[in-house]
């Protein structure tokens, strides 16, 4: 394979300085030629259209050839579980799924670990919880509940991401969803801030299936959870953020439904930000067989056509980023072929295999370097108030790196899995776009296959402005 990235041992790896030389770095704005300096994590220098480093030191310089040199992914929609669900997926599992996928943040979702990150002293529990066993940085999302209204600030003051709520129940008890009134009081707590609050964006809108619909079969599940509870949803998502004029944001959408409400919304300025997730943009009802169970999430995933207006969403700015939201369980609460789809638990692990995936569906509409790096690396840090340090190729940024060639492929197979289960709608796919190498603030984190430093290396990271942000804390 032309343009093999030189490898640095791990005595190099710790070293101070590194200088990254490539023929494909990509930059928000083209993707050229480039030397990236190093010093201390940071970026100190980019040097674009020169491959030119005679000037320094050879055991300092990462030549990553004709591979491409891209900002690190952020994936600002992963559940850990830990403590509490850690059987589910802990730190050290889903983080070295991350660098493995080229993934150098990921921001933490509230639920589904016990207790819930809806106060300081859970969010100081989660965090010791994390600690020594993070492979990427990591940031965190709080959470609103009824009756948490008091602890929003306090955790924003300490630079939490923002936070997140149901419309609907959330799958677990100990996180419960909001009313419309209980949203608007987080909102009102929340204005003269920057915060963000994060929405699953379903209602309850009565039954829709029948005690004759077959359980096993997807179309049963898929009837279950219509794109009339996402759409239901939105507008009172639309309606609380034009009235209150805090940010406001989707996870998740599966329902093309809700795109001209929310493309109108948008055009009025109203702050409503939206993601979508690699799954609704990969797999398609169409394809999910009688109790694979593997496939269901919530919202669902869709059919054809609705994936093929996702895509136009994506391409044109609708939608700001693409996440996995990974959400694993213990294979017991999936057993995919023996539980059927009204039963078992609703998540789709894949943190692993994001950068991939985006790829593979993405390259065959004509999706760019600049996209890819516009919807998985930007798009997430600025959602979460991280776009001060990560998600792009700026001097005084992380330095965060994934360097991947975009034309090779590989098979999805459960030896090359690090996320804790197993369980994945992708075993046995071919992807295209394999990660060789994750710098995590200028060190050679994962290289060829394998993790190159002998410890975690990941630091907590927080949303700006916080007055006492620094520096990053060492987990």
């Amino acid at each position: 394979m032309s343009g093999a990235a030189t490898n640095i041992n791990n005595d190099d790896n710790k070293m101070k300085m590194m200088v990254i030389v490539g023929r494909k770095v990509v930059f928000s704005d083209l993707t050229c030629p480039a030397v990236i300096q190093i010093e201390e994590g940071k970026i100190k220098h980019i040097s674009r259209h020169t491959t030119d480093v005679s000037s320094y030191p050879k055991h300092q310089v990462l030549d990553c050839g004709d591979l491409v040199v891209m900002a690190g992914v952020v994936d600002s929609h992963v559940h850990v579980n830990e403590p509490g669900r850690t059987a589910w997926e802990g730190y050290q599992s889903a983080t070295r799924a991350a660098i493995a996928g080229g993934i150098t943040t990921i921001v933490d979702m509230p639920l589904n670990s016990i207790p819930p990150t809806t106060t300081l002293e859970a969010w100081h529990t989660k965090m010791e919880a994390a600690q020594g066993q993070c492979w990427a940085d990591v940031g965190f999302w709080g959470g609103v509940v009824p009756g948490n209204t008091s602890e929003l600030l306090k955790m924003t003051a300490r630079g939490i991401c923002g936070f997140k709520c149901f419309l609907i129940h959330s799958g677990v008890d100990e996180f419960p969803c909001v009313s419309y009134q209980e949203a608007e009081e987080a909102l009102i707590q929340l204005q003269g801030t920057n915060s963000v609050l994060l929405f699953h964006a379903e209602c309850d809108i009565g039954e829709t299936v029948s005690a004759s619909d077959p359980s096993e079969k997807y179309c049963t599940f898929l009837k279950s959870r219509p794109q009339e509870m996402e759409e239901t949803a939105i507008q009172q998502v639309i309606s609380l953020c034009e009235k209150t004029k805090v940010r406001c944001h989707i996870v998740h959408l599966s329902a093309s439904s809700a795109l001209p409400m929310i493309r109108s919304a948008q055009g009025r300025g109203v702050p409503l930000s939206v993601e979508t997730c690699h799954h609704y943009l990969t797999l398609t009802a169409e394809q999910i067989p009688d109790n694979a169970t593997q496939f269901k999430c919530c919202p669902p995933i869709r059919e054809a056509q609705n994936q093929e207006k996702l895509w136009e969403a994506v391409r044109d700015g609708t939608i700001q980023q693409v996440v996995s939201d990974h959400s694993p369980c213990t294979p017991d609460l999936k057993q995919p072929g023996q539980l059927d789809f009204m039963e078992a638990w609703g998540g789709v692990a894949s943190v692993q295999f994001g950068l991939s995936l985006f790829w593979t569906s993405g390259h065959k509409r004509g999706v760019s370097l600049q996209e890819v790096t516009k919807y998985l690396s930007e798009g997430p840090a600025s959602q979460a108030s991280l776009q001060h340090k990560k998600g792009t190729l700026k001097v005084g940024y992380d330095a965060d790196f994934v360097v991947w060639n975009p034309d090779e492929t590989f098979r999805v197979d459960e030896s090359m899995i690090h996320h804790k289960n197993k369980i994945t709608p992708y075993l046995g796919q071919t992807l295209k776009g394999r990660v060789h190498k994750t710098i995590l603030r200028g060190q050679l984190v994962y290289d060829g296959g394998h993790f190159t430093t002998p410890t975690p290396q990941g630091t907590f990271v927080y949303a700006f402005p916080r007055s006492d942000d620094q520096q990053n804390s060492k987990l």
